[in-house]
């Protein structure tokens, strides 16, 4: 009687190369989705998705494999995990994600508040600024990265912006603020920030328009930046951008819980 073990047949393989593709990327930090079927189906097939669309395994049909890579692609860029029903299945959709990035741009006294803040948060804050002098990480302490470089060369040193990246612009420099915002509204980051005062504001709308830039995108801008809390301090100022930045990432609107509907504070036992 031989009791060697039988090698894993094809179905076996795909799953731990979806299962070790996963566990490859939540050790690297980095972004993807891991979706078993815990119902119907075949039972225990597995997919990994990564975050340029890359997929390894497999559910058993092609048709739950579409609607999986379309779960995993919603799912892992909301940084949350939950299950999905697709006909007689019931998938689970398992996600792993680095923390969210906040990129603010100016190195002034506002942006080492917000830099304390999005840390104590949770969040990856780098602080861009041209101005070497006064971009240095010894200013910055909390900061992820403190980069002296113009906008475009800020952006491809943090690698690009994706849809984790949120942006805030708080300086009053022209050249600083336009070049940065420009690069911002053509990305997909879900939330560009700046700082001024409602005639600033229209200031710059005019300066971008003549530049070339349409309606629809300067309508994306946060401006005047943060949620309306009579804010006077730099302190209490990142209190306010990062409650409006927490909120756009969560979908809500910022407004008082006592007046909110749903569910609030979901906290585990």
């Amino acid at each position: 009687m031989n009791d060697a073990p039988r090698p894993a047949g094809p179905a076996a393989s795909r799953k731990a190369t979806a299962q070790a593709e996963f566990a490859r990327i939540a050790g690297e930090d980095g972004r993807a989705a891991l979706i078993t079927v815990i119902e119907g189906g075949s039972l225990g097939a597995k997919l990994f998705v990564s975050a340029d669309g890359g997929t390894a395994g497999g559910l058993g049909s092609a048709e739950l494999d579409r609607v999986a890579v379309e779960a995993a692609e919603e799912l892992m860029w909301a940084e949350r995990s939950e299950q999905r029903s697709v006909g007689d299945a019931t998938l689970f959709v398992d996600v792993t994600a680095p923390a969210p990035r906040l990129v603010v741009f100016g190195a002034v006294d506002y942006a080492a508040a917000l830099c304390r803040l999005a840390r104590a948060a949770g969040w990856r804050p780098f602080v861009c600024d041209p101005r070497s002098q006064f971009a240095t990480a010894e200013r910055f302490p909390e900061a992820e990265e403190v980069i002296a470089a113009w906008p475009a060369d800020a952006f491809a040193r943090i690698g690009g912006i994706d849809r984790a990246t949120y942006i805030a612009v708080l300086t009053h420099d022209p050249k600083l603020d336009d070049a940065a915002l420009e690069l911002a509204l053509h990305s997909e980051a879900p939330y560009v920030g700046a700082m001024g005062s409602r005639r600033a504001q229209a200031q710059r709308r005019e300066r971008l328009l003549a530049d070339g830039l349409e309606e629809e995108l300067l309508d994306r801008i946060a401006a005047p930046i943060g949620l309306d809390l009579g804010a006077l301090t730099p302190e209490e100022t990142a209190l306010s951008i990062m409650a409006e930045v927490v909120a756009v990432r969560n979908d809500r609107s910022g407004g008082r819980l006592s007046e909110a509907g749903g569910r609030i504070h979901e906290v585990g036992a």
